[in-house]
């Protein structure tokens, strides 16, 4: 009898152990860490929450003459580059075919490019430089100069703290003093050297030298 209950008393400890043991697997949770991974790190594509924003250090500007729009052309091409605004230099009395005669000795163009101190009006109307740091400056070339229309535009405004870079287009001629003439007639600004572009320059072309500019 007494054997009997000591095997009793050990069964039920037994048991009463391996509940208390069953009852602690169940209470007990084990802590894990969420994985990190490389894409959790990098910036959301949509909300671009984790990227730097671009900062635009200034305005660029097109400004043009074109009395047959082959230099209208290439600035635009210029413009779309540069993601520029455009002005055009609209003369106060047009330019007829006649005025453009370069065979004839007493055709308009003729006389004003013999003549240094002509300035031609503009028509257009006044221009704002406020907030422009770059400006390409676009113009044929007639007798081997910038047309005296350039000039009078040059006098006109004051181009302190902006970078000018001219441009031309011309059948053959290059590109010549017709920059340093501008600089010159302008007395302010930060003039880079010239370019002569072809009529068909691409926008490839385009973006090639200007970033020869840089």
């Amino acid at each position: 009898m007494k054997t009997k209950i000591t095997a009793l008393f050990t069964i039920v400890i037994l048991v009463l152990s391996l509940a208390a043991c069953g009852g602690n697997t169940d209470t007990q949770t084990t802590q894990v860490q969420p994985e990190t991974s490389a894409a959790q790190n990098q910036p959301d594509e949509t909300t671009g929450t984790a990227a730097e924003p671009v900062t635009n250090t200034g305005k660029t500007l097109v400004v043009y003459f074109s009395a047959t729009g082959t230099t209208k052309g290439v600035a635009e091409k210029i413009a779309n580059v540069t993601n520029a605004d455009l002005y055009e230099i609209k003369a106060a009395q047009a330019y007829t075919d006649a005025d453009l005669n370069w065979h004839d000795s007493s055709s308009r163009t003729t006389k004003e490019q013999n003549d240094k101190s002509v300035r031609p009006g503009i028509a257009s109307e006044k221009l704002s430089l406020d907030g422009y740091t770059t400006i390409f400056i676009g113009y044929p070339i007639w007798w081997g100069e910038e047309p005296r229309i350039m000039d009078t535009f040059a006098e006109s405004y004051s181009f302190d703290g902006i970078t000018m870079i001219p441009f031309c287009t011309s059948g053959g001629s290059g590109i010549g003093r017709s920059g340093k003439n501008l600089e010159e007639n302008a007395g302010s600004g930060t003039w880079l050297d010239g370019e002569r572009l072809n009529s068909g320059v691409s926008e490839a072309e385009l973006q090639t030298w200007i970033d020869s500019l840089q």
